[in-house]
């Protein structure tokens, strides 16, 4: 993806998370969510995962031998520090990685 297709990418997300109320207001506690958020060696291989292909709950307790309250768990966490996307009327309920956890891979990550 080209530099400019990444930023409208990136731009168009955060309009959406700004429309719907989800960006923290005070960067200081964002930045604290994502590093306790992103401590855990699970969420991290579920990032890394999401950032091949879209996976429901279930794929993703499947592909990491967890149940599903816990796949559950470490998904909101992920999506609650925007890592991760729902994936908009999807059945069953979709998660896909989003600009942020895209940024986290390329930056923190290494995903080879």
């Amino acid at each position: 993806m080209s530099g400019k297709d990444s930023s409208t990418k990136k731009q168009e997300w955060l309009n959406k998370l700004e429309k719907e109320g989800r960006l923290k207001a005070n960067p200081t506690e964002d930045h604290k969510i994502g590093l306790q958020t992103m401590q855990n060696p699970m969420r991290r291989k579920i990032l890394k995962m999401l950032n091949n292909s879209s996976l429901s709950i279930g794929d993703i307790g499947d592909s990491l031998n967890l149940n599903s309250s816990m796949a559950k768990f470490h998904v909101e966490m992920l999506e609650n520090a925007l890592y991760v996307d729902r994936v908009e009327n999807s059945e069953p309920l979709m998660y896909q990685i989003s600009p942020r956890g895209e940024a986290f891979l390329d930056n923190v990550e290494e995903t080879k």
